[in-house]
């Protein structure tokens, strides 16, 4: 009888430690995150854009039946469905899947919230003791590779002048540069990325000059800056595309779509240039990138207007401190 009274005594005590525990911490379990709709759309994992607002404190504004708008204090981000652009603060990001309208709602793929939405609006911050101190500049081509031409014109000569430009500027604000290249010699693409991290840079620019091929093409101008594609999507531009596996450079996912938001922003506002939008590539000097890295088109040689700007001083000039304002930029977001 002893014995029995003594185990239920220590079923009792053992019921109420349990009920205590649960009293602790399921508060904490249920504030892990909000509880979001989710749905499978083409195989791929969706979520419903209205939850996802109202837990990162957007308001809701349906501006068509097929645009939405969110606004906090601090963005304002617009949707159209079935399309793979979205514009934050004005500025146009492209996603790696299409925004789905089903049932009068706006889904988004759990990817780009997470690889995409997230890190442009809400920045991705360094450790207390990591400051940006060392920037690698990539001047595109050179030597054998004169990478694009028009006429006598060659893009390598305009990337390396430009990146000495942004280089002159960049060490004015108290950075540290390197470059990949500063004279007209083959670099290896895999090898440039390699030479990054070995000089112990904290960010990689690639700088490029854009071109564009068949009818219309003369028309075709604007600025567009390249981050590395997510693992699992497909790029928004697959020329140099590798395997859609996940690679080195998908590590700082995160921070180089912050960098490339913040330089895309700078670049449009500063220069009044076309905005084609920050875009998804599976470029070598970016897969291989063990640090934020992005590839910068700054207009194109195949436009008549725009290639006279290109290869003016003055012009690169402005060119430059608008990619210095824009790493500066990212520079504020990240270490606040």
């Amino acid at each position: 009888m002893r014995f029995y009274m003594n185990a239920r005594q220590m079923i009792r005590r053992k019921d109420i430690a349990t009920a205590v525990l649960l009293v602790l911490f399921c508060p904490l379990l249920f504030a892990s995150g909000p509880v979001m709709d989710r749905s499978r759309i083409n195989g791929l994992e969706y979520v419903q854009l209205d939850d996802w607002a109202r837990a990162s404190q957007f308001q809701i504004k349906w501006i068509t039946r097929e645009e939405m708008r969110l606004i906090s204090p601090s963005a304002t981000l617009t949707f159209n469905a079935d399309s793979r652009k979205i514009y934050v603060n004005g500025i146009q990001v492209w996603l790696s899947f299409p925004v789905a309208l089903r049932h009068g709602s706006m889904w988004v793929s759990s990817l780009d919230i997470h690889s995409a939405i997230m890190p442009a609006v809400f920045p991705p911050r360094s450790a207390a003791t990591k400051t940006l101190g060392t920037i690698c500049l990539d001047p595109g081509h050179g030597g054998k590779d004169p990478g694009n031409r028009e006429g006598k014109q060659q893009e390598k000569v305009f990337t390396l002048a430009l990146a000495k430009e942004v280089r002159s500027v960049l060490s004015k604000a108290g950075f540290k540069v390197q470059m990949t290249r500063s004279s007209d010699r083959f670099i290896d693409l895999g090898e440039r990325a390699r030479w990054a991290k070995d000089h112990g840079a904290d960010l990689f620019v690639s700088l490029h000059f854009n071109s564009a091929d068949g009818p219309g093409s003369a028309a075709v101008n604007g600025i567009e800056v390249f981050c590395v594609t997510p693992a699992g999507a497909a790029s928004t531009n697959a020329r140099g595309e590798g395997a859609t596996g996940s690679c080195p450079g998908n590590r700082f996912d995160a921070r180089s779509m912050q960098l490339a938001y913040q330089l895309q922003k700078s670049l449009v506002r500063k220069l009044g240039a076309e905005d084609r939008g920050v875009k998804r590539a599976r470029f070598a000097v970016l897969r291989f990138a063990e640090m934020p890295a992005v590839l910068i088109e700054g207009g194109f040689m195949t436009n008549p207007l725009e290639s006279r700007k290109i290869y003016s001083a003055e012009y690169r000039q402005q060119l430059a401190r608008a990619i210095v304002d824009g790493t500066l930029a990212y520079k504020k977001a990240v270490e606040q």
